[in-house]
């Protein structure tokens, strides 16, 4: 029987996630800020604490490259950080040009001669699942990779599995439109592939494909073919929560249903403070983070900081007093000042927000100012996103906007269409 300590998880990490941008543009995706940690980091510790202890990143571009080993490194930090031991050993795609994750994945496979069973799972994903069971489920199916996966409402998005009624899958087919989609079985971009499976790289017809297409990707053209082929691929239903991070809308809905979920007392253990319709989580655990801690929660039980629905505060943050905070999360060292409000809104660390201004439905990345008075309050609505180190000037009215990284705002309304993906 296979130990999940024997698996090698593998993490593509190589475009260039266009639509979470301005928030990618000097930063990978897999290190943007969620729920106070890098997004990544979720997928990493997940694996880890269930007993996984060898990582590879498939890593593309300078900027992932940059981002993830700067820091990560080895896995050293990360290991200590959340008391890993044996260590977590983290590796790296070589130097070498890909045409697609399911490339990058046997790249990798060859490079390091990997001959253990190894699970692909997404970077911008947040998931819980028992790897235990997945290991069982495959293994009792003889299958060559099973495809984890979660019924949803719309499958038009996704990669839609066919399955018998064993859960073999017939067919595999990538956002089919709705009314077309053979089943409501998405894939979450977890595969599990058998020890044997560097055996696809020799395969000639899997080298012609990308000769031609330029292009070898694991839901538009490597599990398709691997199902043509007759191979043994099955479909595992996850029971857990699973959370596509992808887009600004997904990373504030995700967002909400994370923090309304039991997920947040397993991340951050119990709440400081609930009520009849709130609950919050204030971190830290250092001296000088505590006593701002205690502030926070004096505030809240007077009444001069309003809790709406669920709220996580990071470590050594500064709030003012007639501040309504709802369904959001603020980061470590952010600065709310007096009459602000924030709804459903993600500050990342650093942020500085002015006295009365308005928030609602945005992401705030990091070290961004949001300047504001009570005779001049900035407004910002409507799924905006102001990039890392953003000055937004007092008075300013910004809706559905992107703010590119360094940008100064002036006293003007901003308006942006949403870019297409």
């Amino acid at each position: 029987m296979v130990q999940v300590s024997d698996l090698y998880a593998f993490i593509p990490v190589g475009g260039m996630a266009k639509r979470l941008q301005p928030l990618t543009l000097e930063v990978s995706k897999a290190l943007i800020r969620f729920l106070g940690r890098p997004l990544i980091e979720y997928t990493i510790i997940h694996l880890a604490q269930q007993g996984v202890r060898n990582f590879i990143f498939g890593v593309k571009g300078y900027i992932n490259y940059r981002s993830l080993f700067d820091y990560f490194q080895e896995g050293h930090g990360i290991s200590l950080k959340y008391g890993i031991t044996p260590r977590i050993s983290i590796k790296y795609q070589p130097n070498v040009d890909d045409v697609g994750n399911a490339d990058s994945f046997l790249i990798n496979l060859e490079y390091y001669n990997v001959s253990s069973p190894a699970i692909v799972a997404q970077g911008d994903n947040v998931f819980n699942l028992d790897l235990r069971a997945l290991l069982d489920f495959h293994e009792e199916n003889s299958a060559f990779v099973t495809v984890g996966v979660k019924r949803v409402s719309d499958p038009s998005a996704y990669g839609v599995v066919e399955v018998d009624g064993k859960g073999r899958v017939n067919s595999f087919v990538e956002k089919p439109p709705r009314d077309a989609a053979p089943s409501n079985l998405a894939s979450t971009g977890i595969y599990l592939f058998s020890s044997d499976a560097r055996r696809i790289c020799l395969d000639p017809e899997i080298r012609a494909r990308k000769a031609t297409l330029r292009r070898l990707d694991f839901g538009l053209d490597l599990i398709p073919y691997l199902i043509k082929k007759g191979f043994r691929v099955y479909a595992y239903e996850i029971k857990g929560e699973w959370y596509d991070v992808g887009t600004p809308e997904l990373y504030l809905e995700s967002m909400m249903r994370i923090m309304d979920s039991g997920l947040m007392n397993v991340f951050f253990g119990e709440t400081i403070y609930e009520s009849d319709n709130s609950r919050l989580w204030i971190l830290g655990q250092s001296q000088a983070s505590m006593q701002r801690k205690e502030e926070i929660l004096r505030k809240v039980r007077e009444g001069r900081i309003k809790i709406n629905g669920n709220v996580l505060i990071g470590r050594h943050c500064q709030i003012g007093d007639d501040v309504i905070i709802g369904d959001s999360y603020i980061d470590n060292y952010c600065f709310i000042g007096d009459g602000v409000t924030i709804e459903r809104s993600a500050l990342h660390d650093r942020v500085y927000v002015g006295e009365g201004a308005y928030i609602q439905d945005a992401i705030i990345a990091r070290h961004a100012k949001i300047l504001s008075s009570r005779t001049e309050p900035t407004v910002v609505l409507g799924v905006s996103i102001v990039g890392d180190n953003a000055v937004i000037e007092k008075g300013s009215f910004l809706t559905n906007a992107r703010i590119e990284p360094h940008s100064y705002i002036s006293r003007e309304a901003v308006l942006a269409k949403k870019e297409s993906t």
